[in-house]
């Protein structure tokens, strides 16, 4: 990863509710190579280029493979790792990290549309905007184009469920204890109803965003090297058993918690989501 440079930078004041962070990654090597990338429960909008064309070749999970990939995209929730083959030579990213409920609070959409799916982003805003984006001449001017982009989105003020957002809100503070029942309890709402708004705001239904931001955590902990067995880990975050635990592990990174626990140096950037090089 020495060829690869990552910046994160914070979200403006006025975005923090619906924007984690943006990070900027620069690739200065020549060869091609494939980059695995973890689920990480949050949506976003995505510029990459390499002479004005898209330096990913395809994106493959275990469930299905996408070529052609746009040069500036909106992508939604994925709850499959990920394998981006990348061309030759050296690229920009420019990411912007959204929240889980971002794609319904600033695009209005219903979020499952976009689960398991990458679009460009004239679908979403006017079509001089990819443009502009690609003729900026740094990263500074490109992040204030798509913060202006998102601004705007906001002051269109859609329609936002407090009810998911406070689920939200409770599922990251008790990440190893939450479960949808005490969501239920908490929100006075029915399960039938809470999964229907869960799934349209954040794009996949509770219990599965549960999954993916525990193994997120589950990570998290083991790359700290405090706990001596990964029998440890597992306990801290509330898996039932360790069955349990190893298949959430294999099922968002494609790696035995062993293996992950040998790698775990490999994995980076927890804030924005985890990825290593296959």
């Amino acid at each position: 990863m020495r060829s690869i440079q990552f910046t994160l930078l914070p979200a403006p004041d006025m975005l923090k509710r619906d924007v984690e962070c943006f990070r900027i990654a620069h690739y200065s090597g020549e060869e091609g190579f494939a980059l695995t990338v973890s689920p990480n429960g949050m949506p976003g909008i995505v510029l990459q280029q390499h002479h004005g064309q898209s330096p990913v070749e395809t994106i493959i999970t275990p469930s299905r493979s996408t070529g052609s990939i746009p040069t500036v995209y909106i992508y939604g929730q994925t709850t499959e790792p990920g394998v981006m083959n990348h061309k030759k030579g050296p690229y920009t990213t420019v990411q912007v990290i959204l929240k889980p409920h971002a794609l319904h609070t600033l695009l209005g959409i219903n979020a499952s549309a976009l689960t398991h799916r990458l679009v460009d982003l004239h679908e979403f805003s006017a079509r001089s905007l990819p443009e502009q984006l690609l003729e900026a001449t740094n990263e500074q001017e490109q992040i204030a184009l798509l913060t202006s982009f998102l601004v705007a989105q906001l002051k269109q003020e859609k329609p936002r469920d407090t009810f998911v957002e406070e689920s939200l809100r409770l599922i990251h503070q008790h990440i190893g204890a939450i479960q949808v029942k005490s969501l239920l309890e908490h929100l006075n709402i029915s399960e039938r109803q809470f999964e229907r708004r869960f799934s349209q705001t954040v794009g996949v239904p509770p219990q599965l965003y549960i999954r993916v931001k525990r193994f997120h955590e589950a990570v998290r902990l083991i790359k700290t090297g405090q706990f001596e067995a990964l029998t440890a880990v597992a306990h801290a975050l509330g898996f039932h058993d360790q069955s349990h635990f190893i298949r959430d592990i294999k099922a968002f990174a494609g790696l035995t918690p062993t293996n992950l626990s040998h790698h775990a140096d490999d994995f980076h950037h927890g804030q924005a989501g985890y990825f290593y090089l296959a």
